[in-house]
C-alpha cells in the first residue's frame, strides 16, 4: 500500500540548507460520504532517553504519524501484546529493564511477521547483522529527523498487505 501523502522536511545547519521530500505514513482522517475514515498510523517508540524521546516524537508528528512512547522493553511488549494498532516499532537497543531492543523487535515480529522495525543506537550498530530482525533499518545516533521518517515511510510502503479473501 503506497500512502499518497507527501511531506517536506527542511533542516538548516549554519549556512548549509537541505530539503528532503518523502512519502509520509500518517494521513489525516478523510471523509467518505457521511462517515469519517481514520487513516492514523501509530508508531510504537521504545526509548529511555527523554531528549531522544522528544526528538523522535516531534519528527514523527511532523511526518504525520501518531506515536506511543515507552521507556522499557517490558512496557513495549505489554503494549504490543495488548493492542494491534501499531504499524511500526522504533526502538533503541540499550534500554532500561531486562529486555533490550533486539528482544523487543523479535517479540513484535512474533505478533506480526511484517512489522516494520527501526533500530536506533549509538553503540551497537555492528551487532545488527547478527541480532537484528530481517528487513529492518538501523539508524546510528545522532541522526537527522528526516532519516527516521524516511525509514518508516519506506518500510511501511514496502509491506505487502494480505490479500482480500475471495468467494
Amino acid at each position: 500500500m503506497v500512502l499518497p501523502c507527501r511531506f517536506t522536511f527542511e533542516h538548516y545547519v549554519g549556512t548549509n540548507e537541505f530539503s528532503v521530500t518523502y512519502p509520509a505514513g500518517g494521513l489525516q482522517a478523510q471523509h467518505q460520504g457521511d462517515s469519517e475514515v481514520d487513516n492514523e498510523v501509530t508508531i510504537l517508540v521504545v526509548e529511555d532517553d527523554q531528549l531522544i524521546q522528544a526528538l523522535v516524537e516531534e519528527a514523527l508528528s511532523d511526518g504525520g504519524f501518531e506515536s506511543s512512547i515507552v521507556a522499557s522493553g517490558e512496557e513495549a511488549i505489554t503494549l504490543l501484546n495488548g493492542d494491534s494498532k501499531y504499524r511500526a516499532v522504533v526502538t533503541d537497543i540499550n534500554l532500561i529493564g531486562r529486555l533490550d531492543g533486539w528482544e523487543v523487535a523479535r517479540a513484535a515480529r512474533e505478533d506480526d511477521p511484517a512489522m516494520p522495525v527501526i533500530y536506533m543506537t549509538g553503540t551497537n550498530g555492528e551487532e545488527w547483522a547478527s541480532k537484528g530482525v530481517p528487513n529492518s533499518v538501523l539508524l546510528a545516533k545522532p541522526f537527522a529527523p528526516a532519516q527516521l521518517v524516511t525509514a518508516i515511510a519506506n518500510l511501511l510502503n514496502s509491506v505487502t498487505l494480505p490479500a482480500a479473501p475471495t468467494e
